[in-house]
């Protein structure tokens, strides 16, 4: 769990005191380690579970804090109010290890979810939310927790501006936000794997090298604020949601915070996290409490809270990890890139397939430096998030070999070995390998089901109207035990009550907008209209504010003034400053709103920008939906229309 009690990381004075404490506990965990202090000859593992809270529409349901006082040990808030996550206990790996980590999960979000009816909530597992969209990325839906303000108020200082996100899929997503909640925005399943000192980096470089291939059978988050981009978007998501860097430092190259590396780890674990503090400036600080060295001189185990808080701010895709358990300090690989979901059972055999990977790959080759490039493991990892089952690796010095292939050929059966070495059960394996081989075999894995789901449901003329259906054909479908390459695509039944679907602006706007500057001619304003059957076009400044709104009834006064066919700037004839409306009202707000001001048109603004247009042929459109939606109904009822 992270550590929420933080101080001011920007006061300089405090920040070198830190500092001092952070190479305090790097001298500490280096005397331990050559002394032989940490613990060896053991193998645990252990999982984080991050989850959604949705509403009964699958709306994000900013209930987190309410239902941590009902839950008790073993869970902890993550950065939005709808993000809640579960911690397991670690468990020697070995037989039944496998089963215990799948019961484990069941019954603690069964908890939450037992908890959260109460509340009209529910849980959701997915790597994204797809019914997430930018109303909800405020700072109200932050956590109120001070290392979450922390977070927050440092990264916008640092960046000097607003967060900037640009990732290229089948759509282009460009987003900039004055906060840090595009982190909420991604749930993981982070798996725990115990290692000694001595065997670092021998584990840690096979977890490097197979998170290309594991990444791409785990896949499940391919939609982004109704974007379809990578196939594990959490990806570059995350990576660039607290980039603090610099315009120079990002010219330069330098190391983002989360990364996946820039090369092997040639002896210790001391490798990793003497880079990190030699490139990363302290971000988050806390109170460190005795002196490590001290502590470690007399014969006491440090916790080593400084160097732990440092680390935790910076995300490696595979993280070293130092803690103490029973009184005797251990180290930890906790990797980072597998998504929440689709199901408990996928994702154990997400674990199964990494965890075996691991052991199997230390086993077979040792030191995978001598026989892979450390960037072919790199591109490999970036090539697998971003097409999932459908991407192509180097491996082992091939030119290029399709994952689903290198999967089933060789890593599953790889994977296999490793962990009936490590004593897990024959059953075990066959059951979450088997499922790892079938749904390799079949090409669906959670990124692959949505995406599929998500055109099944292009009928559905609103974006945001068909990310909520598809979540609540997830919803449907997460709980009854059945793995996602067997699941069903979305019917009507998953489209859920009408109410729910048309309740917001967000989900009723058209986002396919016509802009005008101010300076342009009323002349391309009218071929504008007439080209695209519209009757307003709004005008949006340099900066893209929004600034005016040109309607039809303006074109028709203008040539009633005898003005027609002059170069008249569209600034004169434009209304300045339109109502607008924001993307989180209600749809019966902005309905009052457009009958009592007598208006046919509703810019949708956020943060001072258009993301939208509300018009009357929108909520036409909505009707005709409706009434559609009630025949067909009917029609699967057998009752006449």
């Amino acid at each position: 769990m992270g550590e929420h009690d933080v101080l001011d990381s920007l006061d300089e004075e405090r920040r070198r005191r830190f500092s001092r404490a952070v190479l305090d506990d790097l001298r500490a965990l280096d005397q331990m380690c050559t002394a032989g202090l940490i613990e060896r000859g053991v193998r645990r593992i252990g999982a984080e579970q991050e989850m959604f809270l949705v509403d009964r529409s699958g709306r994000p349901a900013p209930v987190a804090l309410d239902l941590l006082s009902k839950l008790g040990e073993g869970y902890t808030t993550e950065i939005g109010r709808f993000n809640l996550e579960l911690n397991l206990p670690p468990s020697l790996l070995g037989p039944g290890a496998l089963r215990s980590m799948e019961a484990a999960l069941d019954t603690g979000l069964a908890r939450v979810r037992t908890a959260a009816a109460p509340l009209g909530a529910d849980v959701l597992l997915a790597g994204i939310l797809p019914s997430i969209d930018l109303a909800d990325l405020v700072v109200e839906n932050l956590t109120p927790l001070p290392r979450y303000h922390e977070l927050n108020h440092l990264i916008t200082t640092l960046t000097g501006g607003p967060v900037r996100t640009l990732i290229q899929g089948r759509d282009n997503l460009q987003v900039s936000l004055d906060n840090v909640m595009l982190e909420a925005c991604n749930t993981s399943f982070q798996v725990h794997l115990q290692v000694s000192a001595e065997e670092f980096a021998r584990f840690y470089n096979a977890a490097q090298l197979v998170a290309g291939p594991v990444v791409a059978a785990a896949a499940n988050s391919p939609i982004l604020l109704q974007h379809r981009l990578w196939h594990e978007t959490r990806i570059p998501s995350f990576e660039q949601s607290i980039d603090i860097r610099s315009v120079a430092n990002r010219q330069r190259g330098t190391w983002q915070r989360v990364s996946f590396g820039e090369g092997w780890v040639n002896d210790s674990l001391l490798e990793l996290l003497q880079e990190q503090v030699a490139r990363h400036r302290v971000m988050m600080m806390g109170e460190t409490g005795e002196s490590s060295l001290e502590m470690l001189a007399r014969g006491d185990v440090p916790p080593l809270r400084a160097l732990c808080l440092h680390n935790g701010s910076v995300y490696r895709w595979n993280r070293p990890c130092y803690g103490i358990t029973e009184g005797r300090p251990h180290l930890r690989i906790e990797h980072r890139p597998l998504p929440s979901g689709p199901t408990v059972l996928d994702e154990v055999a997400n674990a199964a397939l990494l965890l075996g990977l691991i052991l199997g790959v230390e086993r077979t080759w040792g030191d995978v430096r001598t026989r892979f490039n450390f960037s072919d493991a790199r591109g490999n990892f970036v090539a697998g998030a971003r097409y999932g089952l459908f991407a192509s690796f180097h491996w082992e010095g091939e030119e290029a070999i399709d994952a689903r292939t290198l999967l089933t050929q060789r890593l599953i059966p790889l994977a296999r070995e490793g962990l009936r070495e490590a004593g897990v059960t024959q059953e075990e394996c066959d059951r979450y390998l088997g499922l790892m081989d079938a749904r390799v075999r079949s090409g669906r894995n959670g990124a692959a089901w949505m995406l599929e789901a998500y055109q099944a449901l292009g009928d559905i003329r609103s974006p945001t109207v068909r990310s909520q259906v598809l979540t609540r054909a997830i919803m449907a479908r997460q709980w009854i035990g059945v793995p996602v390459h067997e699941w069903t695509l979305p019917t009507m039944s998953d489209e859920g009550r009408w109410q729910e679907r048309y309740r917001r602006v967000s989900q009723v706007m058209s986002t396919d907008i016509y802009t005008l500057g101010p300076d342009d001619l009323v002349d391309v304003a009218a071929a504008v209209m007439h080209w695209k059957r519209i009757r307003h076009v709004p005008v949006e400044d340099a900066a893209g504010r929004l600034v005016g709104l040109v309607s039809y009834r303006a074109l028709v006064r203008l040539v009633g003034e005898g003005r027609g066919g002059q170069r008249v700037p569209v600034r004169e004839m434009m209304t300045p400053d339109p109502v607008t409306v924001s993307p989180g009202e209600s749809c019966r707000n902005a309905i009052h709103l457009m009958h009592d001001r007598r208006l046919s048109c509703l810019p949708v603004v956020h943060d001072g920008r258009l993301v939208g247009i509300l018009s009357e042929r929108d909520f036409l459109q909505v009707a005709l939906e409706l009434f559609d939606g009630m025949l067909a109904q009917e029609d699967e009822r057998g009752e006449p229309a």
